[in-house]
């Protein structure tokens, strides 16, 4: 049996699109001997070996046996292809609904997300300025602790030295004044 896939198939063509648009020709077929059994006889004259004008010809002997004419055959070729016209329409704006969700709302997510990346790659400069800044202010404070320090220190080693020579003149004083008086 010849099924109506086989009647358009020809190399390198997609097998799902050619199911789907054999399929609408199926579903929109019309009653009696048209183009559609026409291409069915054609087909199966020619899978008999018999070359192209042959299997045309004597598929077109039988079909008009019941009447069917050249007008009919070219009129009914021409209500086929405005089936598959129609199915290219709807193919089309399915697509382009396609488009519109996978793509075109990707590629919002992803001037989205490169929004983010750059508000965030500034808020990470700011933090790292606000950082140095910090750094230097540690860095100031230390050298300003270090030399406090060091002036302390001073303070303290001359405080003590000169405590040291109070007391010890005062002891001085203080032998003094038992051995002399």
């Amino acid at each position: 049996m010849i099924t109506t896939k086989s009647l358009f198939t020809t190399e390198g063509l997609d097998d799902k699109s050619l199911e789907f648009l054999t399929g609408a020709i199926e579903k929109n077929n019309l009653p009696g001997f048209d183009y559609f059994e026409f291409k069915r006889a054609v087909v199966s004259l020619m899978q008999m070996k018999l070359d192209d004008a042959t299997a045309h010809k004597s598929a077109f002997t039988t079909a008009a046996t019941v009447g069917v004419t050249k007008e009919k055959l070219l009129e009914t070729a021409t209500y086929y292809r405005n089936v598959v016209e129609k199915e290219r329409e709807q193919f089309d704006k399915a697509l382009d609904n396609q488009n519109t969700t996978k793509i075109t709302a990707r590629q919002e997510e992803i001037k989205r997300l490169n929004d983010q990346i750059a508000r965030h790659k500034a808020e990470i400069t700011r933090l790292q300025d606000e950082v140095a800044g910090y750094l230097s202010q540690i860095d100031q404070a230390e050298k300003a602790v270090k030399l406090e320090g060091e002036k302390l220190e001073k303070a303290r080693a001359a405080f003590d030295k000169t405590h040291k020579s109070v007391v010890l003149q005062i002891d001085q004083d203080i032998e003094n004044m038992h051995k002399f008086l």
